[in-house]
């Protein structure tokens, strides 16, 4: 069983949806496996905490369709119901064909889908809006209507009964309007979950408030409709571990696809975890991961924690491999500049970073590889996203040596990405390891001294 949640537009009230939605199900006795459409670090993190199964991305930027449905499947079994929560608006995507929206990931992978509409000053029109979508294009199946923020009941049934009444597709949901039906926010999205002081308080309100308003049923029926998941072999794991690689997760640095720490793993990596506030030195590794996140929230503490700050300096300099993305590459720069504030970062990258008010990179990436370093051959086209306020500064161009060259995105200031010093590599272009299989092979052949590795490897 699968099914995909999409609406017209972003801020519609998916991501509240989707969770509520999921939270009913495994109270109904299913396993849920949860997906998000495109790139995307913080809503996996809820959808993975209400689940209890690690959320995947489903990206057609990334993989074409035929790999993207091989990941999708692979991904669920042991699941008996699948989510896809969308993103932006339905049909909304990088080209005119709308190539890699939420309905063509939706058709890869033969997912019915459930249109959640924000019923704000809205009646009739609900089901013009409705009846657009639906037949906007032949390959797209949508299957059911969850009305959000429905003021009063008779508002609920003025929409219930235009939009079956003149499209035909069922109001499977009707989401009173409440306050508390709301996640605090920052200037990257929704506060991660790991962050959250009410988590389980939320979750307790949002499963209660889709049970209460939404037959489930129905949605089961609907999710069914596209017949049982096929079998997958899912690939197992290497036991032989070549090097032990050191990730940086925590409430600071969350930012990882789990597909990248899989990736990892599969090349011969042993990961081991380090918590950025707590540990006071690196633990024994031959290389380090440090992901995005939001240091910035988090300066003063982690300037605080001298101890670790060193260690990693010592280690830098020593020569080991070091790869960050994003927040990553912050922490490893001499300062933080943020709202007037100074912190001490690592100071392994020569140039300090600082805040601004607005997005300075926001979306999909293509970065050429441009200079010579042990992940990826020159020539290659790395794809990727990025979601960054912060920029480098306070540097020597001369000291600063650049591996990528822009071709879609801003990266460091619209032209170049990715910084090598010594053995570190650090950019603001988060990567997807399943489109770039050879940087987890390359990472980890660096960390263990076998840099023969270092091709590129089909994909």
């Amino acid at each position: 069983m699968r099914l995909a949640i999409g609406a017209p537009q972003g801020r519609s009230g998916k991501t509240t949806v989707t969770l509520g939605l999921i939270l009913a199900l495994r109270h109904k006795g299913l396993t849920v496996q949860p997906f998000k459409k495109g790139p995307d670090f913080i809503d996996p993190s809820w959808l993975s905490l209400v689940a209890g199964r690690e959320c995947r991305n489903l990206d057609l930027y990334f993989l074409d369709k035929e790999k993207l449905a091989h990941h999708f499947y692979t991904s669920c079994q042991e699941a008996d119901i699948a989510v896809i929560e969308g993103a932006m608006g339905l049909y909304d995507g990088l080209d005119f064909e709308g190539s890699d929206s939420t309905a063509a990931v939706a058709h890869a992978v033969d997912a019915p889908i459930i249109l959640v509409i924000d019923a704000t000053r809205m009646t009739r029109s609900a089901a013009a809006l409705v009846k657009g979508f639906a037949n906007f294009e032949e390959s797209t199946r949508i299957s059911g209507v969850i009305l959000n923020k429905v003021a009063r009941p008779r508002h609920e049934a003025m929409l219930r009964k235009s939009i079956e009444g003149y499209t035909g597709i069922p109001v499977v949901g009707s989401i009173p309007k409440q306050k508390n039906l709301v996640i605090a926010d920052r200037h990257l999205g929704l506060i991660p979950a790991a962050e959250m002081e009410r988590t389980f308080e939320i979750m307790e309100f949002l499963q209660r408030a889709v049970s209460d308003s939404t037959d489930l049923d129905m949605v089961i029926n609907i999710a069914r409709s596209s017949g049982p998941l096929p079998v997958m072999e899912k690939e197992e794991l290497h036991t032989a571990k070549k090097a032990r690689i050191g990730v940086i997760r925590d409430k600071v640095f969350s930012f990882y696809y789990p597909e990248n720490l899989e990736a990892l793993s599969l090349a011969g990596a042993e990961l081991v975890y380090v918590d950025s506030l707590q540990q006071e030195s690196l633990p024994d590794v031959d290389g380090l991961y440090i992901g995005g996140g939001f240091p910035e929230v988090f300066g003063a503490q982690l300037e605080q924690n001298t101890g670790l700050r060193i260690s990693i300096r010592k280690a830098a300099a020593m020569g080991m491999p070091i790869y960050a993305e994003c927040g990553g590459l912050m922490y490893l720069a001499r300062k933080l500049h943020y709202e007037g504030h100074s912190y001490e970062m690592c100071g392994v990258l020569p140039c300090d970073t600082k805040m601004s008010g607005q997005p300075k990179g926001h979306g999909y990436s293509a970065m050429s590889t441009i200079a010579s370093n042990y992940l990826f051959p020159v020539g290659t086209v790395v794809r990727g996203h990025e979601f960054h306020h912060s920029q480098i500064c306070n540097y020597n161009p001369r000291e600063i040596q650049n591996i990528f060259q822009v071709q879609r995105g801003y990266g460091l200031n619209g032209k170049i990405d990715g910084i090598i010093h010594r053995n570190t590599i650090a950019s603001y272009n988060h990567i997807y390891a399943g489109a770039h299989p050879e940087w987890a092979v390359n990472f980890v052949a660096k960390a263990s001294g076998q840099e023969a590795a270092k091709t590129t490897i089909p994909s």
